[in-house]
């Protein structure tokens, strides 16, 4: 749903690969309707009346692309083919397992594999970017369902081929489904266990899904549908686990493999030629680089150096500070260095520094509220950020599923069916904005004064040494750990909300680590408070309840809050088991009310753009599509401006 290069930030501390349990499905349709040569084709099962087959999913029934169709509209089918795309990291990393909650995959490590349905790029666009919701087969040649969606079979493309040049059968897909559920991340199987109740591997081609009666139809054919396939055979041969850090990875059936790596150096991917589905529809004018590589580097600032001298070639600047005054270095004066500003049609990713639930400090909502007060995003954005940012508050801002003023309509109705659930003041109250706080100085005195009455109402008062204490005298503690990866810009963006929190009394300490033991500390919800993200929603899916659902609000990795809400769980049940659109959004919008009253997470900043600087050398069509700026998936790389380039002495 959001872009490869993610929303321009000032720090980024490379939070976890983020799976849905199922994608929140929008729109679809092009379907068509099969009678008896359904039947036939399917082993002369006898016919249904109401089954679908077709060459693509929504959950609606609008598709925008037919069965014929060339290529997606905003690639270049022409584009040349060759030529490499170098990019930076920061930190380290120590396996190339990216499906293991131990480790520190190294970027990428998932792109090499490939699913049913085609739910995004390989290394992390949208696919189509163009439409939201809608899953065009790739591993599969068609599928079917009943109209009930009560299961599903999908049918697997014969020439589909592993990179060891194996085919991929439907006992990969048996044997992968099962392997998430016995070895991957709880959350995700444990949600999944509960709606997938069968997977049956018809014939060598054929696999059948059947889903958990009484449950809502989202997320289920789109979830199994997207799961990565692996070869059963490599795993059966190595005895290799999904759950464990490793450099020995399976083979994908993707249009990358693995090329080479050196450990917390570089990692290359090289273009397959033998890939099985160049000829594809939905492949053309894409994927047009011979290799990917991935330089690392210990920290920002020196990942920055390299890009100067042309280390590395392209960079999405996350660094508000270097974005404005730092490209004015000779390869950028001379015209070798592009800079471009793309604008972002996705709603921002919902970023903040989130409050860990489960320290008791931090169990009351007006705390949360006080902390939130001493963020000053006003006096942040003039003085750090060059005021380049805008203020992000809700978590589907500037969609029609953001929630504005006081609740009427059928939000309101939604709101009063559920009784006590909902608190009184949600009815009455306008959707929670943080209050504006002054650009003239750091510590807004209305805003600290309002936070000062709050955490007195909560039983936290300062005492003659300055301490903020409860009624058993403990003090008031927040430890904030950042990875030394970050940048210099957004370290002073979180010292100084901390130096914010110490004027009210607060016991705010700030833990400057090194990647890897910020990466444990992030997994084990070793923090008081973090900055970390959650994800903006255009539309329901079972994801929702992953990430802000109770049921698995202990452990999950994309719940990094802890939040479990019985309040929430019933809205997205609601919006899950909507039988129409305007119904779905009305219950989002409540969503994204209620998520904003709970206050879990200080909300921070986004830009309306992204910012991307390269050597010259990448090329991309004129316009592009609402949903991916699609820098790694249908971009294209210019020899001859590199070989121009070369002669100049740039490169």
């Amino acid at each position: 749903m959001t872009r490869s290069a993610a929303r321009a930030q000032t720090y980024d501390p490379m939070p976890l690969i983020r799976c849905l349990i199922g994608g929140a499905a929008l729109a679809l349709g092009g379907m068509v309707v099969a009678g008896q040569a359904v039947g036939q084709e399917s082993g002369d099962r006898p016919a249904q009346p109401d089954l679908i087959r077709t060459y693509a999913y929504s959950f609606y029934g609008d598709l925008s692309y037919p069965a014929d169709f060339p290529h997606f509209t905003y690639v270049n089918p022409d584009a040349p083919v060759g030529g490499e795309y170098s990019e930076h990291a920061s930190g380290t990393f120590d396996s190339l397992n990216p499906y293991s909650r131990r480790g520190r995959a190294g970027r990428y490590s998932q792109s090499i594999y490939e699913s049913l349905l085609e739910t995004g790029g390989p290394f992390g666009d949208a696919a189509p970017a163009d439409a939201y919701g809608e899953y065009y087969c790739l591993l599969c040649e068609s599928l079917e369902y009943p109209e009930s969606k009560d299961w599903v079979i999908f049918h697997l493309r014969p020439e589909a081929r592993f990179s060891d040049g194996t085919p991929v059968t439907a006992q990969d897909v048996v044997f992968t489904h099962n392997l998430f559920l016995e070895q991957g991340l709880p959350s995700y199987a444990s949600g999944v266990r509960q709606r997938v109740v069968n997977a049956e591997a018809i014939d060598d081609l054929t696999v059948r899904f059947e889903f958990a009666e009484g449950i809502s139809r989202r997320s289920l054919i789109d979830q199994v549908g997207s799961t990565p396939v692996f070869s059963r055979a490599w795993y059966e041969e190595t005895g290799a686990r999904l759950d464990e850090p490793r450099f020995e990875i399976s083979p994908g059936s993707g249009p990358y493999m693995l090329d080479s790596y050196e450990v917390n150096r570089r990692i290359v991917y090289r273009r397959n030629p033998d890939y099985w589905g160049w000829d594809l529809p939905q492949n053309q004018g894409r994927h047009n680089y011979e290799t990917i590589r991935v330089e690392y580097f210990s920290d920002d600032a020196a990942a920055f150096e390299a890009f100067k001298t042309g280390e590395y070639l392209f960079r999405t600047e996350g660094n508000s500070r270097q974005w404005a005054i730092s490209y004015d270095f000779p390869a950028v004066e001379r015209g070798w260095i592009t800079r471009e500003e793309v604008p972002d049609g996705t709603p921002p990713q919902p970023t903040g520094f989130v409050f860990n639930l489960a320290r008791p400090q931090l169990q009351d909502p007006r705390v949360r509220e006080a902390i939130t007060l001493a963020y000053n995003f006003e006096w942040t954005n003039q003085q750090l950020q060059y005021g380049l940012m805008a203020r992000r508050y809700s978590f589907s801002q500037g969609t029609a599923l953001e929630a504005t003023g006081v609740p009427e309509g059928d939000e309101l109705a939604l709101l009063e069916s559920l009784g006590d659930l909902v608190p009184p003041e949600l009815l009455t109250e306008e959707a929670y904005i943080p209050p504006e706080a002054s650009a003239d100085a750091l510590q807004d005195r209305r805003n600290l004064r309002r936070a000062n009455r709050l955490l007195q109402e909560a039983g936290w008062i300062v005492g003659e040494d300055g301490v903020r204490r409860n009624e058993a005298g403990e003090p008031m503690r927040i430890e904030f750990p950042y990875s030394t990866a970050g940048s210099a810009t957004g370290e002073a963006i979180i010292e100084s909300f901390l130096e914010n929190l110490q004027a009210m009394g607060i016991q705010a300490v700030g833990q400057r680590i090194d990647p890897s033991q910020y990466t444990l500390r992030q997994r084990d919800r070793d923090y008081d408070m973090i900055f970390d993200a959650y994800v903006a929603f255009l539309d329901t899916g079972t994801g929702l309840m992953q990430r802000f659902g109770s049921e698995a609000a202990d452990y999950s990795l994309f719940n990094p809050a802890g939040l479990a809400s019985p309040l929430v769980d019933r809205i997205i049940d609601i919006s899950l088991m909507a039988e129409t659109p305007e119904e779905r959004d009305t219950a989002l919008r409540a969503l994204d009310r209620v998520l904003r009253h709970e206050r879990f997470m200080v909300p921070l900043w986004y830009s309306p753009n992204q910012w991307f600087a390269y050597w010259d050398v990448y090329r991309h069509p004129e316009e592009f599509p609402f949903l991916s700026a699609g820098v790694m998936d249908w971009w294209w790389f210019d020899a001859e401006r590199m070989a121009e380039l070369r002669a100049e002495g740039a490169l």
